[in-house]
């Protein structure tokens, strides 16, 4: 409980697109990603239930494993491609409330796909949330200079290439405005926000400007600069993390 306040950590997964078959259950710096956000949330004391939603048996055993509560299994529906993430997010919700029988006034929602994250940076979006009056609050990083909008291009039929912003094409990326992109490392919302607006950012959204490189894992390429940057950046995470998790997760009951 944070500020009187319940708090459900929720972790989202799927089996995963042609690039990577069930790449929740791919390992960075040795452990699974699940196991990553399993880790994390483990660790935050103020976390009163955490989660794994999923349709698929494999991952739901593998949640189970690293020390998150099954309590469900998503609906079909849910469980495509095409499925809405604020759709998916809002069942785990309601679906946790009707199962604990209780109320959860902010919910924390991590992908296991941006496994390199620090506990700071979760408690930085849930209290800029909490201490500030916004709808929700998200990890932002900012966009390399050389994929802003001024410097991409469009072809056509032809072959020939256009600035993508007509009239705005820049030569050097320091001329360009500072752009910023969704690392999807942590999402944090209220109730209403969730349920009721069916909203993350489209309202008033905090972002949460991270400095440290990251990775988000869609493509094998992606799995191995994962690798890369926990070796060079994040070595010490994993062994950080565990003796917090074996403090808090008697705390936390895992449904079998």
């Amino acid at each position: 409980m944070l500020n009187n306040l319940q708090v459900i950590a929720i972790v989202l997964v799927w089996q995963g697109g042609d690039a990577i078959r069930y790449k929740n259950l791919c390992k960075v710096g040795g452990i699974s990603l699940i196991e990553w956000a399993a880790l994390l949330v483990n660790a935050l004391p103020w976390v009163d239930r955490a989660l794994l939603s999923t349709d698929d048996s494999r991952l739901a055993n593998e949640g189970k494993r690293t020390g998150l509560s099954v309590p469900f299994i998503r609906p079909k529906e849910l469980a495509t491609d095409t499925a809405l993430g604020i759709d998916v997010w809002r069942h785990a919700w309601l679906s946790a409330e009707k199962y604990w029988k209780t109320h959860f006034d902010i919910s924390v929602y991590l992908q296991p796909t941006t496994p390199l994250r620090r506990l700071e940076h979760i408690e930085k979006v849930v209290n800029t949330l909490v201490k500030g009056s916004f709808d929700a609050a998200t990890t932002i990083a900012s966009v390399p200079g050389h994929f802003v909008p001024e410097k991409i291009l469009q072809i056509d039929s032809k072959n020939v290439v256009r600035p993508f912003i007509k009239g705005k094409a820049v030569s050097n990326r320091q001329d360009a405005p500072v752009y910023y992109y969704r690392t999807g490392a942590c999402y944090a919302a209220w109730r209403e926000t969730i349920i009721e607006k069916r909203a993350i950012i489209e309202h008033a959204c905090a972002g949460i400007i991270i400095e440290e490189p990251t990775a988000n894992i869609d493509t094998p390429m992606d799995l191995e600069w994962a690798n890369y940057l926990h070796k060079k950046y994040y070595s010490n995470l994993i062994e950080e993390l565990k003796p917090l998790n074996q403090k808090h997760i008697s705390q936390k009951d895992i449904l079998l």
